[in-house]
């Protein structure tokens, strides 16, 4: 798992529960190969500035989500609840497939 923060630096607590959360995913999918993280704080007037896109690589499918919101832990569980959707529908598509 790579986290990126762009601009500046992310403490330990918010790393930690980044690891902690995207780990859960394993739970849907289990050949998970590489997670990218990217944390970005935009310049703007609006209170949610926080932006959050993860990057997940499995064998034949990437999975990808960006979300916004005025924390980073909120808008990463709403990252992760996006992944969890997409997960599960590419899941249900290769079990009508087969």
């Amino acid at each position: 798992m790579q986290i990126h923060s762009v601009h500046f630096d992310a403490d330990e607590r918010l790393l930690n529960f980044i690891q902690e959360r995207l780990e859960k995913l394993s739970t849907f999918h289990d050949q998970i190969m590489t997670c990218e993280v990217f944390l970005r704080i935009e310049k703007n007037d609006q209170r949610a500035n926080k932006l959050c896109d993860v990057k997940i690589h499995a064998p034949g499918v990437d999975f990808f989500a960006k979300r916004r919101a005025s924390s980073f832990e909120a808008s990463l569980d709403e990252v992760v609840e996006a992944l969890r959707k997409q997960i599960r529908k590419h899941k249900k598509q290769r079990e009508v497939s087969s």
